[in-house]
């Protein structure tokens, strides 16, 4: 039932967010173990860059919510040497809070402005 719930909230978040090539779209995807954050260009359907806590051994000892501070620092630098200062973020349907907001936090320390 709670999936049902998130998956309704992300498609009417994602009717409202469009990543274009000035300012695409970072996605959080948040698993038990892992967090995932993409940034993507949707007029392209290309992801631009991403990164994960999967298989980064520096991350693995660390809380959850430490590693995705960690994860938003590392996917805002991947993303200004892009060139890309500005992003849509996309919370995914996950509630900003926790984990979600320690990579929105770590990629506004990195640089990035949403």
């Amino acid at each position: 039932m709670r999936l049902v719930g998130r998956e309704r909230r992300r498609r009417r978040i994602r009717k409202k967010i469009f990543g274009t090539k000035e300012r695409p779209r970072l996605c959080v995807f948040r698993s038990n173990q892992h967090i995932y954050a993409m940034i993507i260009d949707d007029s392209q359907q290309k992801v631009l860059c991403s990164t994960s806590s999967v298989g980064d051994k520096s991350l693995k000892k660390k809380k959850k919510t430490v590693a995705a501070l960690e994860l938003g620092e590392k996917i805002g630098k991947l993303a200004i040497q892009h060139s890309i200062k500005e992003v849509a973020f996309d919370r995914a349907g996950y509630k900003y809070h926790g984990r979600v907001k320690a990579v929105a936090e770590g990629a506004r320390k990195a640089g990035l402005e949403f």
